[in-house]
């Protein structure tokens, strides 16, 4: 009798300490998402799932997850970190007057007939500073027709940045690892 309460006693402690590292790693290192809608395509599609990192600070080009104003989270790609000066020109990218590639557009670049996939401007056209505040980054879509992003709602705090995001884990022939 006092073995099988023992053994009782062990498989509750198991469990207990199963469900506390479960809820850490959930809430405090990784989460999973799903991408709702469009506006990362090609890059993303709608119902992609993937993993949340939750530590570290995101980093220019980095798919980030984010707490937008209309109460909802949104899934961007950092494009200026604080300090920067975003301009966009022919459809390209300049940061701080240096061109950028962007690999993950020239799919919608060839198929884009009817003027660039990204129309220019700079960054005080659409929030009125010359650069990217302290603290705050700029974000876009992929889809960036079809986005809504700091053109729209303006530069993101790091405080409202859940994570960034590298991993598709489904579905399973989309599986990948950003950089």
């Amino acid at each position: 009798m006092a073995g099988e309460k023992s053994e009782i006693r062990e498989w509750l402690k198991a469990l207990v300490i199963a469900v506390g590292l479960a809820i850490v790693i959930r809430y405090f290192l990784f989460a999973p998402i799903v991408v709702d809608g469009l506006s990362m395509m090609p890059t993303l599609h709608n119902g992609d799932r993937m993993i949340v990192n939750k530590f570290g600070k995101p980093d220019r080009f980095d798919i980030v997850v984010f707490h937008a104003p209309e109460q909802k989270d949104y899934i961007k790609r950092v494009i200026g970190l604080p300090g920067d000066k975003i301009q966009y020109k022919n459809d390209i990218l300049y940061i701080n007057g240096k061109a950028y590639k962007e690999p993950y557009l020239d799919q919608y670049k060839k198929n884009v007939g009817d003027g660039p996939l990204t129309e220019d401007f700079t960054l005080k056209d659409y929030t009125g500073k010359d650069r990217v505040p302290e603290g705050e980054v700029f974000v876009m879509g992929d889809n960036r027709r079809g986005s809504k992003d700091s053109r729209h709602i303006g530069t993101i705090p790091m405080s409202k940045i859940v994570g960034d995001a590298h991993i598709i884990y489904w579905p399973m022939k989309d599986m990948k690892i950003f950089k």
